[in-house]
């Protein structure tokens, strides 16, 4: 709690009265656009982007989003050329990984446990980065 001075010069945050509901779609460049949507179906699940009105698209469980721009100088994507990194939340990260590790797919665990959850990291055929995410009270 902050008194006197040091209160008066925090900024007031004003929250928009109209705010986001959620992510509707990422969307990133690709050497082989289908191959790699083919990819996260067959690995991760996601249903490829609707063709016509019988198809549905990928509908994500409810649940926590991160959003966090960082510095352009981090680490924490791997590669500097990176210019981001996907996190998908995963209900069980050690079958999560086991089903990966069975198609051959790099994939590595941090063996610490964190106050909000677990993580493992992968990358994708085309080296963009992923991290799977085992929240401590998973949907």
């Amino acid at each position: 709690m902050l008194i006197g001075a040091a209160a008066a010069q925090q900024p007031t945050i004003h929250q928009p009265k109209e705010r986001v509901l959620g992510i509707g779609g990422l969307f990133f460049r690709s050497h082989d656009p289908d191959a790699l949507a083919n990819w996260y179906q067959l690995h991760l699940g996601i249903n490829l982007v609707p063709q016509h009105h019988g198809q549905q698209p990928w509908q994500q469980s409810a649940g926590p989003t991160a959003f966090s721009p960082f510095p352009m100088d981090t680490k924490y994507f791997g590669s500097p050329q990176q210019a981001f990194m996907v996190n998908f939340r995963v209900r069980n990260l050690d079958a999560m990984v086991a089903q990966l590790q069975t198609s051959s797919i790099a994939v590595k665990v941090d063996p610490n446990k964190y106050p909000n959850g677990r993580f493992a990291r992968l990358h994708d055929p085309e080296g963009n980065p992923i991290e799977l995410w085992e929240p401590i009270s998973a949907p």
